[in-house]
């Protein structure tokens, strides 16, 4: 299976960086052995769905509400993302989690509506600094994955230590290899010969310098890319770092 490299632009971007990121990696995804997914701003999806039609690159939202319509001002809804031509969404990052208050039962939903829409929702799970150094990252991240899928899930799962998110810091090789080892028990478990084919993506500051050590390491499925994705060139320094689907 192809790994997926993904890029979270979080809130940035503009017209102009779509429309020179497009153009690049439209010329170099046709020699890349991983697929690529980018997620920019919702106010930039459809331009940058133009920019890439014909290619293979995916598009991709940040979030999207539980609700197909309705009072929810400032949200939007994953038929909403659809329409703009998107094919993913990200839901229950940890930045969602801490800063809107969004729980498991509310990261569950919006799976469920972004299936309910066509998208693939991408699911992240991770732990704090305070839970690690407790002992309790395994737990704490099985315990989320549990209660964020809905039974009829079907996409993609987004490890990211938080402590890792944005610092430099990222988890031992080992600690990586046992994590996604048991985020892959535990869909195997729940979702049978599906849940052994979900692709578990490694998030928390991946970067040029440490993305070929990361992406080989067993279970690994590809990476969710934060800051490093605004960069057209570390971004494709990234893609090109990916374990050919063979190995």
């Amino acid at each position: 299976m192809r790994q997926i490299i993904v890029g979270n632009w979080k809130m940035n971007g503009t017209a102009r960086l779509a429309a020179g990121q497009a153009e690049i990696l439209r010329e170099a995804a046709p020699g890349l052995v991983c697929d690529l997914v980018l997620c920019p701003p919702a106010t930039l999806i459809a331009a940058l769905v133009a920019r890439l039609a014909g290619s293979a690159i995916g598009v991709g939202g940040q979030d999207c509400h539980s609700a197909a319509s309705g009072a929810h001002t400032g949200d939007i809804a994953a038929g909403m993302l659809a329409e703009a031509g998107a094919r993913y969404v990200i839901l229950g990052h940890s930045e969602r989690r801490a800063d809107h208050g969004e729980t498991d039962a509310m990261v569950r939903a919006k799976a469920a509506a972004a299936r309910a829409a066509g998208l693939t929702p991408i699911v992240c799970v991770g732990e704090n600094e305070a839970e690690q150094l407790a002992g309790r990252a395994e737990a704490v991240v099985v315990g989320q994955l549990a209660a964020s899928l809905p039974e009829d899930f079907s996409g993609t799962i987004a490890y990211e230590p938080i402590w890792a998110i944005g610092t430099g810091r990222t988890p031992t090789p080992e600690d990586v290899i046992a994590m996604h080892r048991a985020i892959r028990a535990c869909l195997a478990e729940r979702f049978g010969v599906a849940g052994r084919a979900f692709p578990i993506l490694y998030g928390g500051s991946v970067k040029a310098a440490n993305a070929r050590e990361i992406l080989a390491l067993p279970e690994v499925g590809g990476a969710l890319v934060g800051g490093a994705s605004l960069d057209p060139a570390e971004f494709l320094a990234i893609a090109r770092a990916a374990r050919p689907p063979d190995r």
